[in-house]
């Protein structure tokens, strides 16, 4: 159960005077509620307001700074990508390249803190016409410098031949089928969560909707194995595994980096590839991409 805290509960969890916590509702978005005429906290939530209100992380910004052969990429998970990050080591030995696939959300969280060169992330806004303009806003306390990696095709996996007949999102609502899902703070499980509200789904109805896959991918061999009937993902693993695939939109997925760190060398040695024939190349066996606005400077203009 929600454990819920008093004013003068927070005041002294955040160790300030109680009439201060009323500024801060007002004025910093400290999350409560009102019920008969009294504030009330839930704890985890103001846990989650003060982590994303924090400003300074001692010592971990210097972190990359030491480390200058250390490449680090962390956020949203893509085939793409994957290869991308292969390419570069290949033409850029000297530097090492590690993934942290911790979701588009998290990505910018560890952006946030520090702790990467470029954070992915492809979060959409609700009417699927901007991406991850928003959350970038909330997070960070510096607006950073937006480059497109790729557009993709995002929708559902359905089992090879869609044995379910499944045209529309509506169409899984009372099937009893089996779904596999994308973990928390991903983009696509973002996306899934509103498409299923908007169909009208009870998501604890779905069978299977509280397994969580990591990857896009774990989710196409969940189903290949015949173990899920339908999951979020993009076109491309349907395209690797020979599954059915509903298109449902393309995204924008993007490079977010601190603009104090945009010019250094490795991360402009990046971007760079984003223009190189080698990288264009990587999409020969790849359904499902669109690389019209790769390496484009979307914010700032």
């Amino acid at each position: 159960m929600t454990q819920l805290l008093s004013t003068k509960e927070v005041a002294d969890f955040l160790g300030i005077h109680e009439k201060r916590v009323y500024k801060l509702i007002s004025d910093q978005g400290l999350p409560g509620t009102k019920v008969t005429g009294k504030w009330l906290f839930p704890r985890h939530l103001v846990e989650q307001w003060l982590e994303n209100t924090t400003l300074n992380y001692p010592g971990q910004r210097e972190y990359l700074s030491r480390t200058p052969s250390l490449f680090v990429v962390a956020g949203s998970n893509d085939i793409l990508l994957d290869r991308t990050l292969n390419l570069f080591m290949r033409l850029y030995p000297e530097y090492t390249a590690v993934f942290g696939n911790v979701g588009s959300l998290g990505g910018i969280k560890v952006l946030r803190q520090g702790l990467c060169h470029l954070a992915t992330s492809h979060l959409a806004q609700d009417d699927l016409q901007d991406f991850n303009f928003s959350y970038a806003s909330h997070e960070l306390e510096k607006f950073p410098a937006v480059v497109n990696f790729c557009k993709r095709e995002q929708g559902l996996l359905l089992a090879a031949g869609n044995p379910l007949n499944i045209k529309k999102m509506s169409d899984a609502k009372g099937q009893g089928l089996r779904v596999v899902n994308r973990a928390l703070g991903t983009g696509t499980r973002h996306w899934f969560d509103r498409a299923l509200n908007q169909a009208d789904i009870d998501m604890a109805q779905l069978s299977g909707y509280e397994q969580e896959m990591q990857r896009h991918l774990d989710v196409g061999l969940e189903l290949l194995s015949g173990r899920a009937d339908l999951g979020p993902g993009i076109g491309t693993v349907a395209g690797l595994l020979g599954l059915d695939f509903l298109p449902m939109h393309w995204e924008r997925f993007d490079l977010l980096i601190d603009r104090e760190r945009f010019f250094d060398q490795h991360i402009q040695k990046f971007l760079g590839l984003l223009h190189d024939r080698r990288f264009k190349d990587l999409t020969k066996n790849l359904k499902g991409y669109d690389l019209s606005l790769s390496g484009r400077m979307i914010h700032p203009e």
